[in-house]
């Protein structure tokens, strides 16, 4: 790719826009992981006990074990939600993105 062209495409403002939407939302989701993991580090850190409190009475299961498997399940919807906007609006903005260089 040469450089002219390279320039054009970072001088496109739909390239800004797609910059800056998908940067801004990766950041958000980016946030929204780290603190529900560490919120989840963190308890098992400063309240082993916590986690460790059986679900019930006779239960052998701890609470850790749902909260645990509810982090991972989060990961997989975060994941989700990023494809879901990455497929629709991403690309929308990626294909003007093209349609536009391939016109000049």
């Amino acid at each position: 790719m040469n450089k002219e062209l390279v320039d054009k495409i970072k001088n496109n403002p739909d390239y800004q826009e797609l910059v800056s939407k998908r940067s801004s939302f990766s950041l958000k989701l980016t946030a929204a992981m780290l603190v529900v993991y560490f919120t989840f580090i963190l308890t098992i850190a400063f309240d082993p006990s916590f986690l460790g409190t059986p679900l019930s009475a006779d239960s052998v299961t701890s609470i850790g074990i749902p909260v645990g498997i509810a982090v991972i399940i989060f990961a997989f919807v975060l994941t989700g939600i990023y494809t879901v906007r990455a497929n629709g609006e991403f690309d929308d903005l990626n294909n003007k993105i093209k349609n536009s260089i391939k016109e000049d």
